[in-house]
């Protein structure tokens, strides 16, 4: 379920609350075979299949700035702030990559609203965000993620 808030206003009086779980999303092979090939990062525990069942985990694994660069979507099922023109990626503060991601397995991410900093025209957002795998009782990333939004 998605929180929503009328604005950068309503927000700030949210600090400290979680704000719920996105909808689980599952990682495909494909999924991770274009992000190797968009970042040039070809290691075989990602790519080969055959190879990697004899590998430390049993099976291909998604990259772990594949895993965090899914945020973006999985927030939007978290919170849309309403009376914004945009938002955008700032940066992140902190990010671990705790367990991997094995293909095939559905991701969900949580998020607490950690912190509201007005600027002109806007307001700096973070996100304490954990992403996890369903049926693993240990996350797969655990990250502070900052957006801006603009009025």
């Amino acid at each position: 379920m998605t929180t929503s808030v009328a604005g950068i206003e309503e927000l700030t009086t949210m600090v400290g609350q979680h704000l719920g779980y996105s909808e689980f999303q599952t990682v495909t092979q494909e999924q991770v075979n274009l992000f190797a090939a968009a970042t040039g990062d070809h290691q075989w525990i990602h790519e080969d299949v055959e190879r990697a069942k004899q590998g430390p985990f049993g099976g291909t694994i998604a990259h772990g700035y594949l895993t965090l660069s899914l945020l973006p979507v999985l927030l939007g099922g978290v919170l849309r702030v309403d009376g914004v023109t945009m938002g955008v990626n700032y940066g992140t503060n902190k990010v671990r990559f705790t367990n991997p991601v094995p293909v095939g397995s559905s991701i969900r991410a949580g998020a607490t609203l950690a912190s509201v900093e007005p600027f002109e025209g806007g307001a700096t957002v973070a996100l304490d965000t954990v992403i996890e795998i369903r049926d693993q009782a240990k996350p797969a990333c655990i990250a502070q993620v900052i957006y801006r939004y603009y009025r």
